[in-house]
């Protein structure tokens, strides 16, 4: 659905709150490229008139979620926003009894271990255990990526109903992020029909150069993928097949022990 058909669809439903929309709007321009706003930058990022923008910065203010440089008038995140994304963590029952299998495979691999969860033709960072070798710093919890080219995003898409997946690929803006992604819908069904068939999936340098990864999905009652299990490694100190044989093994059983103990849910 592109952003006007989403706008129309949100006109058209009644119950919608504009206000709590457009709160959200504001608080969705900050990222880590838009660290710090003025007045005139939300204006125009947003789609508010100066009016609507000072009134909604001034609640979020007085409200703790944003907070304002006395001397440049500048707007940004405050700390409390960040409880949002504890409530989530804390309140989340498959995040919460996937943690001590997360960081025994952290101790035991020493390596970098995540749990994503999916979200459309998306996946987001629920839990990261870091290694000492420090592999791409600059995700963190909510982070999100495309499904399509990372090891997690595939594992989930391979224990999805092939037509569904399939759908989610088509929707998803395939591009090539390194010169290794695999980006054309028939390639990713073959990917994840090997994946499917393997029980985990991989990803070479296809989002970040460098980054080698391997995912096994984690499954509700159901049988249908709510998660994924993925060890991170470099390639300066693995190769593809030594990941893949070492790793492989690992994430599987991770998975499967956060399925047993999180069903039902």
């Amino acid at each position: 659905m592109s952003l006007d058909e989403t706008r129309k669809d949100e006109d058209a439903d009644p119950l919608m709150v504009r206000s709590v929309e457009k709160a959200f709007r504001v608080l969705e321009a900050f990222d880590g490229v838009n660290r710090s706003l003025s007045l005139a930058q939300i204006c125009a990022n947003v789609g508010l008139d100066k009016s609507a923008a000072q009134r909604f910065t001034h609640t979020l203010n007085r409200l703790g979620y944003l907070q304002k440089d006395p001397v440049t008038k500048r707007f940004e995140l405050s700390l409390r926003s960040l409880e949002m994304a504890r409530h989530f963590i804390t309140a989340n029952p498959l995040v919460n009894r996937a943690m001590p299998y997360l960081l025994h495979l952290s101790r035991e691999t020493e390596e970098t271990v995540n749990l994503t969860l999916p979200d459309g033709p998306d996946i987001v960072f629920a839990a990261r255990f870091m290694s000492r070798h420090m592999l791409n710093t600059d995700v963190v919890v909510g982070t999100r990526m495309p499904a399509f080219c990372t090891a997690p995003g595939r594992a989930i898409l391979s224990r999805l109903p092939p037509e569904e997946a399939r759908s989610l690929l088509e929707c998803s803006r395939l591009q090539a992020f390194t010169p290794q992604t695999v980006h054309t819908v028939d390639a990713l069904a073959a990917q994840l029909e090997t994946a499917r068939r393997l029980g985990y999936a991989t990803a070479w340098e296809e989002f970040f150069p460098g980054d080698l990864s391997v995912a096994a999905a984690v499954l509700d009652q159901t049988g249908r993928p709510v998660a994924a299990v993925n060890i991170g490694v470099s390639s300066a100190r693995y190769t593809a097949e030594r990941a893949e044989e070492v790793l492989a093994p690992l994430v599987v059983a991770a998975a499967r022990s956060i399925s047993q103990a999180s069903s039902p849910f």
